[in-house]
Order: structure tokens, then C-alpha cells, then sequence
């Protein structure tokens, strides 16, 4: 069965893809005129939400910029750097993202490099610690994730970390885990003024974000006495940059061994182990519990039951007329994808970043491997305490949170975060005081 892509199915899919993504970023209650419609006689111009910023025409880049702007609340990032290069962002120039962050990130650098040679080593570091996070910025909306540029670009972000740990004091260790036949790279973080052993949390993030993006978490963990665990797992990060690993649906293969390794660490407390994911980790983490025995907490944010079905219902509605192909003609269906991606940098920079990260040698074989990443068959043998994090604008994985929470047999919380409280959108995006406040007050009565 074939496929003909003209140029008006073409705008239809298109404009379907575009809304979707769109509403990635959170539901508005008070919706603008579809394109070319007027509003209605004196009818009031709609207010937009606090969270669409309306800086950037990419609704992607958009949510991204604000990811970046929240990292204010831990230092990582500078009001007017993040909105100094978004200005010169162009979304219809495809390198213009990687483009000018690097450009930041690079101008920090060297602001840390010159404080040093004049001994300023507090300033250095902060220049540092902000430039590594623009770094990473920069890699998260790459048009071609097999360019030389990323694992470069990828390396000064960790060695500008590095030096941010060291001149900041951090109490951070760099770590290598043994994984398989190699290592992952991570930091054990040790709470500074704990007596005896502590609680460990192991922080596991999602699909874009790295791991040291969420020092909003971190901070608060080690003030309260917590020790951290962050990993650069598989399908993340420079585990997948440099060394090549995907994502795999099997991820108590990953979390054991980092539970192994933590377990091991002096001053753990291995009968208090907490495993947080937050985005597609979100879906990871409830896989991996239901065969790591030794974890007394999980917490998904958002929690997800079965991630292979959300981002077939999302494919589903951008076009149902391609994903009719998927199992009857996957070849019409990479053609039609591949004739999408041609047309539209939105459509081409998530295949090619969705593919590499899965290890797909095509969009249908992606769509084969996504469906292997259910937690239905398994959700049953979780047994630790459970607190599924949820938010009325969640949109990558629709209403999954609640099915997980509803499937969960183990003892169980849910928590929700409204509009009320600024915590709606994915993971309390630009929320992370909040987020911290309620999520910490929950696990310090169960931990």
C-alpha cells in the first residue's frame, strides 16, 4: 500500500504536527484564532499564559527557552544571557539554536578563564557553572545528532562543569559506573553535614535533559541531608553522545547496576534508597522498580504507564492517515516521514534526535522500538512506596500519570499540580521551588 504526499496533505499534516507540539507546552484554557481567522466583532484579544513566552515561532524551542530561564533558581543560567540569545535565535535557520548558545556558553567560559587567572575562584566558578548549562543547551535542539560538533560541544560542558564543582566547593565526585561490557558517567554527591549513613536518592532524567540540569533537586536534597546519584544513562547525555548506548525498554538492566554501585558507597544507607525520574524517566523508573527490590521510594514526575501508547496517540493525532501505513507498508510510512522531514525543521530535528537516542535505523522502526516501552506487564510487582507527580498541563504523556497510579498495587500518593500552585506543566517547568516544597515534604515522612 502506497502513500501520496501532495502539497496539501502536506499543509494538513503539517499544521496537525505543529498544533501538537504546540500543545507540548501546556493547554490553554483561552485558545487564539486558527490561522487566517479573525476574532469575532468586539470580541476581547485572548491573554496568554505566563508559560508561552512568544519569544520564539518554534513551539519546541519555546518550552525550551523557558527550561533554560527556570535554571535562574539554581544558578545555572542568568536571566539576560537567556534572553540575550534567544534574541539572536532565528527558528527557520536550523543551526541558529546550537548556533548561539554555543556562542554564550563560550563567552562565559572564557569570563571564567580570565577571573581564574586573576585568582577570583568564586566568580570563575559561577561563569563556569552557567556555561556548562548553555552548553547543554545548545545540544538539545541539534539538527544532526551525528555531528562532530556534538561530542565536542558535549565535552566542554562536562569539563565546565567539572571545573564549576571544583571551585565551587560542590561536594561532588565524578563517578564511573559499571555497566555491561563499559561504565556510565555520573557524580555521587555526599550531604555535607549528615551524621552516620544517610538516605540515598538516584536521579534518573528523561529523553532531552541531562542530569545536571536538575540541581534545583540536588540543592535541596543534600540541605535536607540526602545524599545524590545522577547518572548519564542510556539514551542520555554523553552515554549516548560518546559512547553510543540508546535507550533499551528493559531499564532495571541500567538501574541495578547503578544500585549495585551505590550500595557500595560508604556512608549509604542502603536501606533507604530513593529512585526519582522525571520526564521519560518518568516512564523508566516504574520498570526498573518492578525488579530492584532494594529501593524503599520511587517517584515518577510525571509518572507513566505505558510510554509506547502515549507517543503512538500523539503520532495518531498529528496524522492518522501516515500511522495507518506504519504495519501494513512501514516502507510508505518512512516515505511519507522522510517527505515531512524534508519540509519541516520541527518535523526533521525530532525524528533524527527521537532515532539516535533509540538507536532506529528509521521513523517506523522508532515507532517499533517506542512500543516496547510499556510498564502494564510489570506494574503489578512494584512493591516500594510510590509518589506519582502529575500536572493538569501535562501534555507529552496525556493522562498516563493517573493510569500508573491507578495500576499501582504497592502503597501509594498521588500528587497533582494545578494552575493554582504554577506547577501545571511538564515536570513544574519555571515551578522548581514549589515542586521541591511539596515533593520533599512527602519524602521526608516516607524516606
Amino acid at each position: 500500500m502506497g502513500f501520496s504526499l501532495n502539497r496539501r496533505s502536506l499543509l494538513h499534516a503539517g499544521l496537525g504536527l505543529t498544533g501538537g507540539f504546540a500543545l507540548l507546552r501546556a493547554n490553554s484554557s483561552l485558545a487564539a484564532p486558527a490561522p487566517g481567522q479573525a476574532p469575532s466583532p468586539g470580541a476581547q484579544e485572548p491573554s496568554r499564559p505566563w508559560y508561552e513566552l512568544g519569544l520564539l515561532s518554534d513551539p519546541i524551542m519555546e518550552n525550551q527557552l523557558l527550561h533554560f530561564l527556570a535554571a535562574t533558581y539554581s544558578a545555572q543560567a542568568d536571566i539576560g544571557e537567556v534572553l540575550d540569545t534567544a534574541s539572536r535565535i532565528h527558528p527557520e535557520d536550523e543551526w541558529s539554536w546550537p548556533t548561539e548558545w554555543v556562542s554564550t556558553a563560550d563567552r562565559l567560559r572564557a569570563m571564567g578563564d580570565a577571573s581564574l587567572t586573576r585568582r577570583h575562584s568564586r566568580s570563575a566558578g559561577n561563569a563556569y557553572l552557567r556555561a556548562a548549562n548553555y552548553y547543554r543547551a545548545a545540544l538539545i535542539h541539534h539538527p544532526e545528532p551525528g555531528h562532530p560538533s556534538v561530542l565536542a560541544t558535549g565535552r566542554k560542558a562536562v569539563d565546565t562543569y567539572d571545573k564549576a564543582l571544583r571551585l565551587l566547593e560542590i561536594p561532588a565526585t565524578p563517578v564511573r559506573i559499571p555497566y555491561e561490557n563499559t561504565t556510565l558517567p555520573g557524580y555521587f554527591f555526599r550531604a555535607p553535614h549528615t551524621r552516620g549513613d544517610a538516605p540515598l536518592l538516584i536521579f534518573q532524567q528523561g529523553r532531552d535533559a541531562w542530569p545536571e540540569e536538575s540541581k534545583y533537586v540536588i540543592d535541596d536534597a543534600l540541605a535536607r541531608g540526602y545524599h545524590c546519584l545522577i547518572v548519564h544513562a542510556p539514551g542520555q547525555g554523553m552515554a549516548v553522545r560518546a559512547q553510543h548506548l540508546t535507550f533499551r525498554p528493559d531499564w532495571e538492566k541500567v538501574i541495578t547496576p547503578v544500585v549495585n554501585f551505590a550500595v557500595r558507597i560508604s556512608g549509604v544507607d542502603s536501606r533507604r534508597l530513593a529512585l526519582l525520574g522525571w520526564s521519560m524517566g518518568g516512564a523508566l523508573v516504574p520498570r526498573a522498580a518492578a525488579f530492584e527490590r532494594r529501593l524503599k521510594i520511587l517517584i515518577p514526575n510525571p509518572g507513566v504507564l505505558d510510554w509506547g501508547k502515549s507517543q503512538f496517540d500523539n503520532f495518531n493525532g498529528y496524522f492518522p492517515d501516515i500511522m495507518k501505513l506504519l504495519d501494513t507498508d512501514p516502507a510508505a510510512f518512512d516515505a511519507a516521514l522522510y517527505e515531512l522531514m524534508s519540509q519541516v525543521f520541527l518535523y526533521r530535528w525530532y525524528m533524527r534526535d527521537a532515532m539516535s537516542k533509540h538507536g532506529a535505523s528509521s521513523p517506523s522502526d522508532l515507532l517499533f522500538k517506542l512500543r516496547e516501552f510499556t510498564n502494564v506487564p510489570v506494574v503489578h510487582r512494584i512493591r516500594c512506596r510510590t509518589l506519582v507527580m502529575d500536572g493538569t498541563a501535562e501534555a507529552y504523556s496525556g493522562a498516563q500519570a493517573k493510569q500508573l497510579y491507578d495500576a499501582l498495587t504497592c502503597p501509594k500518593d498521588y500528587l497533582l499540580f494545578t494552575e493554582e500552585d504554577t506547577g501545571l506543566l511538564h515536570c513544574q517547568e519555571a515551578a522548581q521551588a514549589v515542586a521541591n516544597h511539596r515533593m520533599f515534604d512527602w519524602l521526608d515522612e516516607y524516606i
